[in-house]
């Protein structure tokens, strides 16, 4: 994928240099479970930072014109889970649409969609403690130096259930969709669920894997819309399980 992310992080650079500079460029990558859009997105936001140290060498201490920004902030509480109709299927369930804020996502795009300007303050993000297994909310700062966000989870290029992701997905200048084949994303999910705790062993990792994360990317896959960039997920270094963000409860 290493080629890949190279001509995604060339074509955002030049995309960037032709946004205003009142304008926030905004991406959103969207995959299933397992796919490595984590990874990808994490990647292109680190190049482009690299990419603008290197056109403004004066500048070394400043963090970047690129943030990497992913929604796993705005999974439901798991207090709010419990307040919910079916409150063993929404915990059991969780990581699927109906258990985000999709409101709350959207009401923060909106926010980023605003014009900078002189007086525009640093917004605040949500971030998710995987130790409490909660959302920490104003974790993840987005200054206004951020010119360029890189948005990360399952359901942001989602045209189906809550209609807030089809909104917030419409305020982005590009969609990107990583694929995978299933029976790969299976394999991913089972090793990053054993390796990070959450499953005692393979059986019961492939077990998880089959009722909850799969069934949400056919959701994901079914109700997508039409993406700028459809990226073929591949099988190397950088793309391993100990890369893709193992300590995650659900991949968002």
């Amino acid at each position: 994928m290493e080629g890949q992310v190279d001509r995604l992080v060339k074509k955002t650079w030049d995309r960037y240099k032709q946004t205003p500079r009142s304008r926030r460029l905004m991406i959103a990558v969207s995959g299933i479970p397992g796919s490595g859009k984590t990874t990808l997105a994490a990647k292109v936001v680190s190049r482009i930072n690299h990419l603008h140290h290197e056109t403004m060498p004066g500048l070394l201490s400043d963090p970047g014109v690129a943030t990497f920004l992913p929604m796993d902030g705005y999974h439901l509480s798991r207090e709010q889970l419990s307040a919910m109709p079916d409150p063993v299927t929404a915990h059991r369930r969780r990581g699927a649409a109906f258990t985000f804020d999709a409101p709350a996502f959207l009401a923060l795009v909106k926010k980023l969609r605003e014009p900078l300007c002189a007086e525009t303050e640093t917004i605040y993000a949500p971030s998710f403690d995987h130790a409490v297994k909660d959302p920490v909310e104003d974790d993840i700062p987005i200054s206004p130096t951020s010119r360029i966000l890189i948005l990360e989870g399952n359901y942001l290029s989602l045209g189906t259930g809550a209609p807030e992701w089809k909104e917030a997905a419409e305020m982005m200048d590009e969609l990107w969709f990583v694929e995978v084949d299933e029976a790969v994303a299976r394999e991913r999910l089972t090793k990053r669920h054993v390796l990070s705790g959450i499953a005692a062993n393979e059986e019961e990792a492939r077990k998880r894997a089959d009722e909850i994360d799969l069934v949400n990317g056919r959701e994901i896959s079914r109700g997508r819309l039409k993406c700028d960039e459809t990226i073929v997920s591949e099988e190397d270094a950088g793309w391993t399980p100990e890369k893709q963000g193992v300590d995650k409860e659900h991949d968002g």
